[in-house]
């Protein structure tokens, strides 16, 4: 197992300390769709190396299929503009704070900005990305996306106290002060258990965000880290293409100043057939930091709590070259639907997680009217949802 970066935390922290340790987290997908996590918006502090902060707060920023995560969610929903940075560490619970004071949605405007869940959602089916991005209709809140904000925002919160107190306990004893901060920044998860008036199923949700921070420590060791960023805001206008947005869970970076990117999932890792899908944001990540930086991640580190596995990647150049390629094909599929106004549903099974089927064609349902001005689609449009060869 490649140590360097632990052994860099390590350093950071001076002797090994007795108690074993935590991080970040969110959800999986095993889909061709993609998965991100909730997170806060944060500037880059001083000292960094390797890799940037922004100048602006994410737009375009949300969640994955079929359980988005909601704080995030949100702050797509605000729409196209930019807003003001967030400073600090204080993970989801503030993220839903931002989000829940955005003002009401402005009127309907082409996207600029592409996120790795917008282009999952675009992949897995067209129609959602108009229903969430163009439309921006309301989601409901869920349990499982919502224990997935909760357990994000304990992990964070655990790397603020000093690396020997990273301890298990700590992190099981954060779990129901973060979930109330989530409740009064969120007040639509008001009538998440409404219907549990004994607190029995309320009860085991938190055991369940309970075992799932738990389980990072059979993982990671936090006393050993030192990350040189959480919650890091990027972006990157790509030349003729969108501009790029993503929250990275966390940042490592090497003393030989190689740099580790890592993704927390509360969900279990895929099967092998659909491992490329996951690795789609996290690709999408190491492009955005190689055209901010210059510089090729070392590694890409996906941990999935749900199962207890740590799944890692290795890019190469020709890696995100293929991806930058693969984002200006959607980039030009995206734009020749909002300009056509055609937005076809792909149906799979995700569609029975779907909280828009009452406005989906393939259940019965009427779209709500187009908000965009459209042109007449020239014959032989290519087909949606998919993207060409590299």
């Amino acid at each position: 197992m490649d140590t360097s970066f632990e052994e860099a935390g390590a350093a950071a922290c001076g002797p090994e300390p007795a108690d074993p340790p935590a991080a970040d987290a969110t959800t999986a997908v095993a889909t061709d769709a993609v998965a991100v996590d909730a997170g806060a918006v944060i500037v880059e502090p001083p000292a960094v190396p390797a890799v940037p902060g922004p100048s602006t707060a994410p737009d375009d920023v949300a969640a994955p299929s079929p359980a988005p995560t909601e704080a995030t969610e949100a702050a797509e929903a605000a729409g196209t503009g930019e807003a003001t940075v967030v400073t600090g560490t204080g993970g989801a619970a503030e993220a839903a704070a931002v989000s829940s004071a955005v003002p009401a949605p402005r009127p309907a405007a082409p996207p600029t900005s592409l996120s790795p869940s917008r282009a999952g959602d675009f992949m897995q089916c067209p129609l959602l990305y108009r229903f969430r991005v163009i439309d921006r209709l309301p989601e409901k809140p869920s349990e499982a996306a919502t224990r997935g904000t909760l357990v994000h925002a304990v992990l964070e919160r655990l790397f603020d106290v000093p690396a020997g107190e990273r301890t298990a306990p700590r992190a099981r004893a954060l779990v129901p002060g973060q979930w109330e901060r989530l409740r009064e920044s969120r007040p639509e998860l008001a009538g998440l258990f409404a219907d549990d008036p004994d607190g029995q199923r309320l009860a085991r949700w938190l055991g369940e965000a309970e075992r799932l921070v738990e389980r990072w420590f059979t993982l990671e060791d936090p006393t050993r880290l030192e990350p040189a960023e959480r919650e890091l805001f990027v972006e990157a206008e790509l030349e003729s293409g969108p501009r790029l947005r993503g929250i990275i869970d966390r940042v490592d970076v090497a003393p030989t100043g190689e740099v580790r990117i890592v993704d927390y999932k509360t969900g279990k890792a895929p099967r092998p057939e659909y491992a490329e899908g996951a690795l789609f944001q996290m690709k999408f990540y190491a492009l955005v930091v190689w055209r901010l930086k210059g510089i090729v991640p070392r590694r890409l580190q996906l941990v999935y709590l749900g199962s207890g596995e740590v799944r890692t990647y290795d890019p190469v150049l020709a890696d995100l070259e293929r991806m930058e390629r693969r984002l200006r094909a959607l980039w030009d599929a995206i734009r020749e639907a909002t300009e056509s106004g055609e937005w076809r549903p792909r149906p799979t099974k995700l569609c029975g997680w779907c909280d828009h089927q009452a406005h989906c064609p393939e259940f019965g349902g009427t779209p709500p009217p187009y908000p965009l001005p459209v042109r007449a689609r020239e014959s032989g449009g290519g087909p949606q949802g998919r993207m060409g060869a590299d």
